[in-house]
């Protein structure tokens, strides 16, 4: 039977790698060969992009204002506030 040796793995990568084979009640060896029969039997289950899942699902935000519109209205809209005046003088 063929062997197969993989060096100077990431010692946080292995780590991770153990405790999925011990929650699986396998070895590292037997989580290897079960990891890359799965990929292997079908590839497409780990083409997915989780930001593009996302964004995906949340759809893209669509706005007709150019961006220096957007911003004019963004400060237009704020309000001088009271908070930070020198009450205390932290913000002087």
């Amino acid at each position: 039977m063929p062997n197969l040796q993989v060096k100077d793995i990431d010692k946080g990568l292995y780590n991770e790698l153990k405790n999925v084979a011990r929650r699986e009640n396998r070895s590292v060896t037997q989580e290897v060969i079960h990891i890359l029969g799965r990929y292997l039997s079908n590839p497409q289950i780990f083409d997915q992009n989780p930001t593009r899942e996302f964004l995906a699902l949340s759809g893209a935000y669509e706005d007709t204002r150019s961006a220096d519109e957007i911003v004019s209205q963004i400060r237009k809209s704020r309000k001088n506030s009271e908070r930070f005046k020198a009450a205390h003088g932290v913000f002087d």
